[in-house]
Parts: C-alpha cells; structure tokens; sequence
C-alpha cells in the first residue's frame, strides 16, 4: 500500500521510513530509525527528487506509481548519490526507460562508479544557476560541495518558493506519519537528533556550510524539503540560524558537558563531586556522561552544543584511556573549535593522562585548554578538597568571561 503525502497542491513525499535500520551508515544507532526522503513534482512533466535506500526500494516505488498514476516520469533530478539516496536509480531507469536523469558532472561520474547501464541519451548535465522548466515550475540548481560529498547540489524551486536541500537541514528519525517540522515538538523531540545528524555526518564541513547558507540567503525560501526528517514550512530561520551556529563551530548553550571514562569508579566519583559543587555554585546547564557507555556520536553532538567541556580519564597504558583518545581523535576529525576545555586526570604510578589530552586539544581551533587541572593519584581525597575548589572555581570563571 502506498503511503505517500501530500506537501503542496504539486508536490508529493514519495519517501520511505526504516524503522528497523539500528546503525545510520552502520556507525550510528538510530533508535527511532531514519526516513529516506524522496518528492516528486506533478506539472506539465514530472520530476523526482532523489530515491531512497536498497532497502527501502519496494514501498518507494509504489509511492512513485502511486502518484505518477499511469504517467510517465519525465526527470529524476539527482542531488545526491550516496547510497541511501541513489540505489534505487537504475531500477527507476527500467522502470521509465525515458526518464532523463539530471545531475551534475561528479554526479554522473559517481552513477558510472555505482552502476552499468547506459547514460547515452538520458542525461541533462547542468552547473550552478542552470535552470529546467518542467510547466510553471522553474528548476533552479545551485551546487554546494562538500556537504557531504563533492556532487552534492541542491533545487531549488521558484515557484512554489520550496529548496530540495539534500543532505542539509536533515536529522535522524522516522516520520510518524507526521511530515513536517511544525506538526511535532520539534524543541522536545526532534532537536537532540538534528544535532547529532548535522555534527557526525556533516561537521566536519562547515566552511562548505557556511557557504550554501549565503547561496539560501539570496532566495526566497518558504519550504524547506531535507533528504532526512522532517520538511520546514514555518519558522525556518530557528532552524537555519542552528545550522549557521553549528557550522561555525559556535555553541548553543553556555554551559558545561563532563565527559569522563572510569575504570574501577574512583575517576567517576571525582566527577560527580565536581559536578555537585558546579550545580551548587548556581551552573545549571550542566550535563555528565560517562563515555564508556555514551555512544561517541551523542558525545560529539553534546561538545558542539556546550561552551565549555570537562574532560577527565584514567591513565592507561602511559597514555590518556583508549575511548577518550578515540572521542579526542573525532573531535579533530569533525573540527570542533572554539571551546574551552578543562581536564582531570588519574594515575596510580604515573599520571600521564591530562599531558596527552592537553596535547590533542592544543590541535582543535580557537579552543582554551583551562591551566588548573585537577590530579588524582588512585582516588581523589577529603584532603584534596581546596585544590577540587580551586578547580570548581576556574571553570566558573571562565564561564563568566
């Protein structure tokens, strides 16, 4: 049975939700799972935007029939040809054996790369501002490498005023029937998922971000439809300034997140005595996680929302403890920049932990790394009192800066 939705008076959601997916590009738990969201334009001819994942191919195809009800599909426009987006390409080109697929140069390189069938006579290749009309819809195409791939491009669509933003303004998540942003709580339900979604797959990339966002500004948008979660038809300037936030590296809550990694517990207490007299000293926006049961991808969300960031590990093996290292090693890898950062350390013989955090964070842009660092040897004592209030202390004040 088809499960498609309506969007405007032309256009349609054609897409899948995978609830039964557990890991988003097999690294990311999706606990409520994920859509793969296609559309489809019913004018003088018709266009399609994107398809969805292999796994996902039986239910999309008949949403396309569905509402292609007998007509034939004249474009498929293809913004982006990672897999959980372009696999069900070539069954489309069966399917339809006139479709003309449109798309870029990369794009076309990359569909050689992931298929065999023949390009010959059904290809529009197109770059920046190039337009298709397919009725009294105008196709506008404006390229935006690098978020996340080199092909990526988005449409947009002047007349109904909608940008078929790709993998951007996306989140994790299955829509529950509902398909836009304003039919949820998006703050409550939503928000947590769109971060953890913009920071992992696309955090590395805000420069690339940054520069779409200036390209949205000189159109009038008044829909937003992602390749992933729900489609913005009100208030999408929340939404759009989060990305602006997030792709400048810049936090949304000045507050402080702990992460920690404990092995026996005595690195855990310390933390959370920490955390007592942060909470006690009137810091409210305050969060603790133990990275050893957090999954890396919600540490990595949490250290772009917060200002400052508590790092505190055993050491291990003469080094900092293996997660941390990994959580310091995606940070880098995933750009974040401009945060302070303070650490505490443990060593029963030889604390060496901090000495190499401090090194990996001196790595991470416009980032503070906080001289006072709090030093257990085994476990932290009832005499190390003022030393953990001197450190209490720095933190806040940095936070009042």
């Amino acid at each position: 049975m088809q499960c498609a939705r309506k969007i405007t008076e032309d256009v349609y959601w054609v897409g899948v939700n995978d609830r039964r997916l557990n890991l988003f590009e097999n690294i990311f738990p999706v606990k409520r799972g994920v859509s793969y969201n296609s559309y489809i334009i019913m004018d003088e001819k018709t266009a399609l935007m994107d398809t969805v994942d292999a796994g996902a191919g039986q239910q999309f195809i008949e949403n396309v029939q569905y509402i292609l009800n007998g007509r034939k599909l004249d474009y498929l426009i293809i913004n982006h040809m990672e897999p959980d987006h372009c696999a069900n390409i070539e069954n489309l080109v069966h399917l339809y054996p006139e479709v003309i697929l449109v798309g870029n140069a990369k794009t076309f390189q990359m569909i050689g790369q992931f298929f065999e069938f023949s390009l010959e006579e059904r290809s529009l290749l197109v770059k920046e501002k190039d337009t298709l009309s397919i009725g009294k819809h105008e196709l506008t195409f404006v390229m935006a490498p690098m978020v996340h791939w080199p092909e990526v491009m988005v449409t947009y669509d002047s007349f109904e005023k909608i940008l078929f933003s790709a993998d951007a303004f996306g989140s994790f998540g299955a829509l529950n029937g509902t398909v836009f942003a304003d039919e949820v709580d998006f703050d409550r339900d939503w928000l947590d998922d769109a971060r953890r979604y913009y920071t992992n797959i696309v955090g590395k990339y805000g420069a690339q971000v940054q520069a779409l966002l200036k390209k949205a500004a000189t159109l009038d948008i008044q829909m937003i439809c992602p390749l992933h979660g729900p489609v913005w038809r009100e208030n999408l300037d929340y939404f759009m300034n989060k990305h602006d936030l997030w792709s400048r590296y810049e936090p949304e809550v000045k507050g402080v997140a702990i992460m920690y990694a404990s092995m026996y517990g005595n690195t855990e207490s310390a933390v959370n005595a920490l955390a007592a007299m942060l909470a006690e000293d009137g810091v409210s926006k305050l969060a603790v996680y133990d990275i050893s049961v957090t999954h890396i991808s919600e540490l990595i969300s949490e250290a772009f929302k917060y200002s400052h960031i508590i790092l505190a590990s055993p050491t291990y093996n003469g080094n900092a403890y293996p997660l941390m290292h990994n959580l310091l090693y995606d940070m880098k890898a995933l750009n974040l920049s401009n945060r302070t950062f303070a650490l505490m350390e443990n060593g029963t013989w030889a604390a060496a932990s901090g000495k190499q955090m401090r090194t990996m964070l001196e790595e991470l842009k416009n980032s503070k790394v906080l001289e006072s660092v709090f030093t257990m040897k085994s476990a932290a004592k009832n005499s190390q009192m003022d030393q953990m209030i001197a450190f209490k202390d720095a933190i806040k004040a940095s936070l009042e800066e």
